[in-house]
């Protein structure tokens, strides 16, 4: 029988998220993975959802690139880690900036699922099979210089809003396709509303698409320690090298970039895209190395050197 020296008081452990019904349900998830981690421990530790509103979700009328800016769906949340108001933060890692906010910490980067693009239509069961001329709905620069490389036919709109709002929108606004990440329908267990997944070889997905993080703050020992134990190490390594491509090309969602890294034994495989928005450009390679954040650097430095920077520095402009 334990002493009263080695039983330790029920700590609740607040958890910030976005309010759309992907991020509710995704930190679900996460909650119900910890607890059940927390009970195998032994660990008195119970959780408590708090909802935050991000810039990214109040500004709905223009395009992510033009909102400007890093961070748009994690600044306020970030804010909130801070100043002890929540204890940590579910993220989709592909919202997360590549420099974290002093004093904070990825604690955790559980298994990803699928990181691929998802086409909704109607009518069409790939990107070939869209009619001539098809609208198609997608906010991200990185999918639209892709799938104009791919049909420069399409005609390519700005779709804002939650998952659910978008796929509306496929049949109130005259969408011939709208595209979606196929992680956000897996987690909503709504698979079968894609039409197909796009291959990464013709849409190389964001940087950390399909992947959480778990933010916390880096003095908060208990709770690192407890996120330590959900980390999946080989997601955590491929997104390391996806991030790390990021942040030496000073990405983020106001330019076409994408990257996906897999990882076989002790090495990682990463392709990285940087393309023009127009997607008259498009510079795509793959390199491998044991590595992550090395890789991801080098890989860069290969594509700055065929133009890369200068078609980001457009970009931005």
């Amino acid at each position: 029988m334990p002493s009263m020296n080695d039983i330790r008081p029920e700590r609740t452990i607040v958890v910030g998220t976005r309010q759309s019904a992907l991020a509710l349900t995704q930190t679900g998830q996460v909650i119900e993975a910890l607890e059940r981690i927390a009970v195998k421990q032994g660990l008195p530790y119970r959780f408590e959802i708090r909802r935050i509103v991000t810039k990214g979700d109040r500004i709905l009328d223009v395009t992510l690139s033009k909102v400007g800016g890093k961070g748009l769906f994690v600044k306020e949340i970030e804010q909130a880690l801070i100043d002890g108001d929540i204890d940590l933060a579910v993220h989709s890692m592909k919202d997360v900036p590549h420099a974290l906010q002093e004093g904070l910490a990825i604690g955790a980067v559980p298994k990803r699922v699928d990181p691929r693009d998802a086409l909704i239509a109607a009518d069409a069961k790939s990107i070939a099979e869209l009619p001539q001329g098809a609208k198609v709905g997608t906010s991200s620069l990185r999918r639209a210089c892709q799938l104009k490389r791919i049909r420069p036919d399409l005609r390519l709109e700005s779709i804002r809003g939650n998952i659910d709002s978008r796929i509306r929108k496929l049949e109130t606004e005259g969408f011939d396709a709208i595209i979606l990440a196929m992680a956000g329908l897996t987690r909503m267990g709504w698979e079968d509303r894609a039409s197909a997944p796009i291959p990464a070889d013709d849409c190389v997905p964001a940087v950390g698409q399909g992947a959480l993080g778990i933010e916390c703050r880096e003095s908060d020992e208990a709770v690192r320690d407890l996120l330590a134990l959900y980390n999946d190490g080989e997601t955590a390594l491929a997104v390391e090298a996806e991030r790390s491509f990021l942040g030496a090309l000073n990405g983020g969602c106001q330019v076409p970039i994408g990257a996906y890294a897999t990882v076989r034994g002790s090495e990682v495989t990463l392709t990285g895209m940087v393309g023009s928005p127009d997607g008259e450009t498009l510079l795509k390679e793959t390199m491998a190395g044991m590595d992550a954040a090395a890789l991801g650097r080098r890989l860069a430095k290969a594509l700055s050197a065929r133009g890369a920077d200068r078609i980001l520095a457009e970009a931005r402009g």
